[in-house]
């Protein structure tokens, strides 16, 4: 299914890029009291995880962040903040190497990675059989998050799941972040992916194995030359095609809301999923405006006020 949501920009932050920067540079970060967890995984590599402390035996909403994200991005601080706000528990799960302690094997993490996941929520089950799990992406957590849900299926042990400014279609993404303003999001995140790689593998047998990382400029360049090869892809192409959510939608087998704007600078309205995509359990929320995790509503700059947070709680709350 397919609806609007009540999403509404403010006159101050009516433009997408508006939307998009405000929430990345200008949101307040709230202080929050958190526990850190290092898991050890099956290969010799490890997750950091990070907790709100809020009451024992609470349901668990876990958080999957964006690209070079970590527990400091704005928007995880902001549902961190509301989730524990709501009596639940929040858990962050940072991907392979964003905790800012570099992991420990050449592969870090992808849009496609489904596996580190999986083995943190059957170790929450294990744990805790007994609790409610949620979920909730953010860009390529979001691709993440919806992968593994389609391949999982009506097996899936999550209670529900939420999914915000989703890059469905990797490849149309990849285009998108490399024409117009956009460019700029692709200049900064690119230079954040070869700012770790450089930091990861200096010193390492691997370290001449990508030569010219420091000249790529594209999403394309750095996944053909980088990602592709250190995650087993023959090339972007492939990954970008086997990676993407988009084709994993129609077997999502939990209650599922897809958050997306048309407006968002990430991706066009052509890599959005059509109606027929969307499992009976899907259903995409979709509004004019809100540009890449914005969603920003409020009279004035300095009422600010992150509509998303609550939105994705109310959700959550009713399943």
């Amino acid at each position: 299914m397919v609806k609007k949501n009540s999403f509404k920009a403010p006159w101050w932050l009516a433009n997408p890029h508006l939307q998009t920067v405000w929430g990345a540079l200008f949101r307040r970060k709230p202080l929050l009291d958190l526990q850190e967890e290092r898991i050890e995984l099956p290969d010799g590599d490890f997750l950091d995880l990070v907790w709100t402390r809020s009451k024992t035996n609470a349901p668990i909403v876990i958080i999957l962040h964006g690209l070079n994200g970590s527990v400091h991005s704005r928007y995880a601080m902001g549902i961190l903040q509301a989730i524990q706000q709501r009596g639940l528990r929040g858990l962050l799960i940072h991907f392979r190497g964003c905790s800012g302690t570099l992991n420990r094997l050449p592969r870090a993490y992808h849009s496609g990675e489904t596996g580190d996941l999986a083995q943190i929520v059957k170790l929450l089950q294990m744990r805790e059989p007994n609790t409610p799990l949620y979920a909730v992406g953010y860009s390529l957590g979001g691709n993440v998050l919806l992968k593994w849900l389609g391949e999982t299926g009506r097996s899936n042990p999550l209670r529900a799941a939420v999914a915000v400014s989703v890059p469905f279609d990797l490849a149309k993404a990849a285009d998108q972040l490399n024409t117009g303003f956009s460019r700029l999001y692709q200049w900064w995140l690119v230079r954040g992916l070869k700012q770790f790689h450089q930091r990861k593998f200096k010193g390492h047998p691997l370290e001449n194995a990508f030569p010219n990382v420091e000249k790529m400029k594209t999403f394309w360049e750095f996944d053909d030359r980088v990602t592709a090869p250190l995650h087993g892809f023959s090339g972007a192409e492939a990954y970008y095609r086997e990676s993407s959510s988009r084709q994993y939608l129609k077997n999502i087998g939990i209650p599922t809301v897809l958050i997306q704007a048309k407006d968002d600078p990430f991706l066009p309205v052509s890599g959005l999923p059509e109606k027929s995509e969307l499992s009976d359990f899907v259903s995409m929320a979709l509004s004019e405006q809100g540009g890449h995790v914005g969603f920003i509503q409020g009279k004035f700059p300095w009422r600010a006020e992150y509509w998303l947070d609550n939105q994705i709680i109310e959700y959550l709350l009713r399943q």
